[in-house]
Formats: C-alpha cells, sequence, structure tokens
C-alpha cells in the first residue's frame, strides 16, 4: 500500500523533470562558445636567412583562459602589407614569412574577454625563422578594443617550442618587471629499464 503511494509522486517528478528539460532550461552551466575573427599581423625581419618555408603555429589569448591555438598559420595568410603604412601591396597570394615582409593571417576562435595579452609561435621544421614583431587585432565591433599591443622577437625562434611573450601576469620589483613563465604542456618522462643480471 506505500508503496502504491509513492508512484504518484515519482511519476510527477519524472513528468515535471522531462517537461523542465523539453523546455530549454538546462540544468549544465551555459558555456559561451562565440566566435570571433582575428587577424594577426606578423613581420619577418630582413636579416640575412630571416624567411622560412616551414610550418608555423601560432597561440595567443587574454587573461581568462581564452587559448587560441592555430596549428597552421601558413594556411591563413590573406595578404602582404607595407610595413611602413597600413596599405595593402597586393591580393596575390604568396608564400608567407619571406625576409623584410610584413603577412597578414585571418584566424577564427572562441572570443577573448579582455586583451589578448600573449603570443607564441612554434616553429616546425629544418630552417630558420627570424620573425621582427607579431600582434593581434579582433575584428568584431564589440570586441575590437581587446586587440594586443605589439610583441617584438627579434631573434631566430627555437625549434619544436613554443617561444613567445606573456604580458598578463606582471609583477612590478625593484629591479624592474618580472613576468611569470607560461607553461602549456609537459611531455612525460620514460624511464628506461634496467635488466639486472
Amino acid at each position: 500500500m506505500a508503496t502504491q503511494n509513492c508512484r504518484p509522486s515519482l511519476l510527477i517528478c519524472c513528468v515535471l523533470l522531462i517537461a523542465l528539460l523539453a523546455g530549454g532550461e538546462s540544468l549544465a552551466p551555459r558555456i559561451n562558445k562565440e566566435n570571433c575573427t582575428y587577424v594577426v599581423t606578423i613581420e619577418t625581419t630582413c636579416t640575412k636567412g630571416a624567411q622560412t618555408s616551414n610550418h608555423i603555429r601560432l597561440r595567443f589569448g587574454d587573461t581568462n583562459s581564452n587559448d587560441i591555438v592555430v596549428h597552421h598559420l601558413n594556411s591563413k595568410h590573406i595578404r602582404r602589407v607595407d610595413p611602413i603604412e597600413p596599405d595593402v601591396l597586393d591580393d596575390v597570394p604568396r608564400k608567407p614569412f619571406q625576409a623584410c615582409v610584413v603577412d597578414e593571417f585571418q584566424v577564427k576562435g572562441q572570443c577573448v574577454d579582455s586583451p589578448v595579452c600573449y603570443l607564441y609561435l612554434k616553429l616546425s621544421g629544418t630552417d630558420d625563422w627570424r620573425p621582427g614583431f607579431a600582434q593581434v587585432h579582433v575584428l568584431e565591433g564589440s570586441h575590437s578594443h581587446l586587440s594586443s599591443n605589439y610583441f617584438y622577437f627579434r631573434r631566430y625562434l627555437p625549434r619544436h617550442v613554443w617561444h613567445g611573450l606573456d604580458m598578463c601576469d606582471k609583477e612590478v620589483t625593484p629591479f624592474g618587471i618580472k613576468h611569470k613563465r607560461k607553461v602549456f604542456a609537459k611531455k612525460p618522462v620514460m624511464k628506461k629499464l634496467v635488466r639486472t643480471p
């Protein structure tokens, strides 16, 4: 008899839960999946041997852990621009990362919530590359004030590691500005098996 009294209340709870979920309300937290378009400007210096034909990866983001990773930046090339004036030199597709050239790339990714404050580049391949500067512009109107400042490199990049600048976490000390180092991922350490005779 007691189980018959529980069945109607259990049935009512199930119906209310189904109605709540069918009405569009979710019990899971909402995640902002809004995407933005970014234009990334990268200069290659005029030093002899500064150009590269290798694949370049790009990683940038903000203080709120919005991390945008572009695995094949070379394929996102849109145009070459004049380094002194912001005029477009040509819209003819050309190979990016040539010496003394400023290239623009169009990238889509999740929107940043605060200004872009870190940028890292990764060189994959065998030849060297010496970028001068990089900058990220947010194209969407409501997010356009979140564009980055310039990130200066002016050195040959090491191969197969992320190399860049993080201006997010700064600490002012009596000796100058101290920047915290960002570590993205650690490779697992492989232990060698030692056989005993």
